[in-house]
């Protein structure tokens, strides 16, 4: 019988849980599976993988093949390679499988993610500059928009008060009249005087004949 080892999911949505199951590969995916041998739980942090090895190493014994995702977590407990010294006859007993899967990251990886950190950062505090800058631009023009209405508005209360000083200090045409009559009726008293103390020097001054008898 041609078998395979594989994963089949368990567990809810976003919560996956993994059966590590023994089952026909000439049967469909779904179909029930011969055994059960371990469980992979990729949501604890590390993963935790359970494992029986002497079933695992009796089906691979019989022929078992395992899929590409299996091998790989096989490689990264200890099992394949506990598996090699066990078909070379070695002695295994000091082997021991990891039940925890620690996260891997290449060099390369690491590098690319921590340069990706350092932009995302880099321009998350450009956004934040220009952010500050943008509302330091808007205050000073605000502010000086403010100072220039302030400007014009005590240009306008200077030009207002100017304009009504000069108004005041201008002459109404009615007491121009008034003025005007006043000096012509103090020019005819000036001339009237004027006229009468003419008139009394002429009378005291003495005729030609008066003189002449006396």
């Amino acid at each position: 019988m041609s078998t395979k080892i594989r994963l089949r999911r368990m567990g809810k949505k976003k919560s996956a849980f993994y059966r590590i199951v023994v089952t026909d590969s000439r049967k469909a995916r779904d179909a029930r599976a011969i055994e059960e041998v371990g469980t992979y739980n990729p949501v604890a942090r590390p993963a935790v993988v359970t494992v029986k090895e002497d079933r695992i190493f009796e089906w691979l014994k019989e022929g078992a093949e395992t899929t590409d995702t299996v091998a790989s977590l096989f490689r990264r407990i200890g099992v394949t390679k506990k598996w090699i010294a066990h078909k070379a006859g070695k002695d295994t007993a000091e082997m021991v499988i990891k039940t925890e899967l620690t996260e891997t990251v290449k060099p390369k990886a690491r590098e690319k993610k921590a340069e990706m950190a350092k932009a995302h950062a880099a321009a998350k505090v450009e956004a934040e500059e220009a952010r500050k800058k943008e509302t330091a631009d808007k205050r000073a023009a605000a502010e000086k928009a403010a100072e220039a209405d302030a400007k014009a508005k005590a240009e306008a209360e200077e030009t207002a008060k100017a304009e009504e000083a000069a108004k005041a200090a201008k002459p109404k045409p009615d007491e121009d009249a008034a003025s005007d009559q006043v000096d012509d009726a103090k020019a005819k008293a000036e001339a009237e005087e004027t006229a009468k103390a003419e008139e009394a020097t002429k009378a005291a001054k003495p005729k030609p004949d008066e003189d002449a008898a006396s």
